[in-house]
């Protein structure tokens, strides 16, 4: 057995009338990979936020290297040896990486700063982790941004290191090298931990797996010794089918053409460059790259929130060019979207379930009086259609819902109004695998009624599962649309990272 890094026993954490952890233990051995799985809200976050010194525990003690310790902030913890790289990077992006690695930690910028950048460059070789110290963060990529990130740790002396969704905004060649990168830090004495919840990287890169569950520890195994099947059962309670049907496609008929789009940024720089695309009816078409692309700025584009620079967006040989919402309703056309941020814009928090779908009919009504009872019955019919738990549907307001039950309300909402086109921005973010499962067969059914459906997503396996063809976009690009029956997924991570269609056939 190797030696132990860590310790957690009996750790306990609650933040207001939520108990985010119940007694939960954890220990972490030098050179293994140990992830830490479960469905969001499982309580992965809290515990390793508790180890890195950013929360402190209710109850439970805590042990690394021999020593039972208290830790109060993030410094105890890299003191003692112990490194976050959380999932959303804490850098400065005017700065250099080596001034973001240095900063906090050493006196000045100014003082050894070509010997500064020598022991940099000798921790980046021996761990294969390849960064030019004297680059700006804005200058580089998202994976470039996270090995600075560890790097950071490092430097300090880390030699436990705890990444949380490492991969969330990598394309699979980026996964690959920090997968390399993870082992080369195990084979030289580090203890990793990773938190997700994807089953197959588990399965690839885990030695140890430790599955938690409503905030409590329901197991550690050894990766030989179980499968994602098993692993399922622990994160959920139940077995699950983890199929994702693809039914086939519809009448395929031209519904929606974009023509040589173009949109700006604030900064005037281009959100969208030139794309050119169509959907068709009885099709789900997915979305892939990595964050940032473009994808955000796409959906909201299509749906008129977002101004066109040039081009043309043709629903049916009418044009939706200058249009917003409530114009393109007027026009007859009944598209739906579901957006990325589900309370900012796609409900109201405040206002219960009747009332935000009442947003969406009110103007369908006649006469000055709005009647609540079409909107009351629809919001139970929705209820009931999709399991949402809810103490009521006009007197709860909707931010109370787990994450889960609001995106169902918010999809409910969307597929009730029997739409032409559906435009979907990462519709199981967030949601456990029951409610994804759900999600991608409410899509299925949708696509069986043909309609036209835009899934953008981030899990490139359920894409290729889930859609018929898939969109590539890079940099505010199409870098090519492929068939997902026999798409690549090493090919369309290139095409994730630049390269256009006609260069990885």
């Amino acid at each position: 057995m190797s030696e132990i890094l860590v310790g957690m026993k009996e750790i306990s954490k609650t933040f207001g009338k939520v108990k985010a952890l119940d007694g939960v233990g954890l220990t972490l051995r030098r050179g293994e990979v140990h992830s830490l799985l479960g469905e969001n809200g499982a309580g992965k976050s809290s515990l390793m936020n508790i180890l890195a010194g950013i929360y402190t525990p209710d109850e439970g003690k805590i042990s690394i290297k021999d020593k039972d310790v208290s830790l109060n902030s993030p410094k105890d913890a890299i003191n003692l040896g112990v490194g976050m790289i959380h999932q959303h990077f804490k850098l400065v992006e005017v700065m250099t990486a080596k001034e973001n690695i240095i900063a906090g930690y050493e006196k000045s910028f100014f003082v050894k700063g070509a010997e500064l950048s020598k022991k940099i460059r000798d921790i980046s070789v021996k761990y294969g982790l390849e960064i030019d110290p004297d680059k700006k963060i804005y200058d580089m990529s998202v994976a470039e941004k996270q090995r600075v990130e560890i790097l950071k740790v490092l430097y300090r002396g880390a030699d436990v290191l705890i990444l949380d969704e490492p991969t969330a905004v990598l394309t699979p060649q980026e996964t690959e090298k920090l997968f390399d990168i993870i082992r080369n830090m195990t084979k030289l004495g580090c203890a990793v931990v990773i938190i997700t919840h994807k089953l197959n990287e588990v399965m690839e890169i885990s030695d140890v797996i430790t599955v938690l569950r409503k905030g409590r520890n329901i197991g550690t195994v050894d990766k030989d010794k179980t499968n994602t099947m098993e692993l399922t059962k622990m994160m959920v309670g139940k077995a699950v089918d983890l199929s994702i049907e693809r039914p086939p496609r519809g009448t395929q008929r031209e519904v929606l053409k974009v023509v040589n789009l173009t949109a700006l940024k604030s900064d005037k720089t281009e959100a969208l460059k030139n794309l050119n695309f169509s959907m068709f009816t009885g099709e789900i078409l997915g979305v892939a790259g990595i964050a940032g692309s473009g994808q955000k700025e796409l959906c909201e584009t299509l749906a008129g929130l977002y101004p066109v620079t040039n081009g043309d967006i043709i629903y049916e040989g009418e044009s939706l060019l200058g249009k917003n919402p409530r114009e393109i309703i007027r026009m007859g056309i009944s598209m739906s979207f579901v957006p990325e941020d589900r309370l900012g814009m796609g409900l109201v928090a405040s206002m219960n379930i009747v009332d935000n779908i009442l947003l969406k009919e009110y103007q369908k009504q006649e006469g000055l009086i709005i009647t609540r009872k079409p909107s009351k019955e629809k919001a139970q019919k929705i209820v009931e259609k999709l399991n949402i738990s809810t103490p009521s549907t006009d007197a709860h307001p909707v931010r109370l819902l787990s994450g889960g039950n609001i995106q169902k309300v918010l999809l409910g909402r969307e597929i009730e109004s029997n739409p032409h086109v559906i435009i979907t921005a990462y519709p199981t973010r967030g949601l456990d695998i029951g409610s994804s499962y759900l999600i991608y067969d409410l899509l299925n059914k949708q696509k069986m009624k043909d309609t036209a459906v835009l899934y953008v997503g981030e899990d490139l396996d359920v894409l290729l599962e889930l859609c018929d063809r898939i969109l590539v976009m890079c940099n505010g690009e199409i870098t090519g649309i492929v068939d997902a029956k026999e798409a690549d997924r090493e090919k369309i991570g290139l095409m994730m990272s630049g390269a256009h269609k006609e260069e990885v056939i």
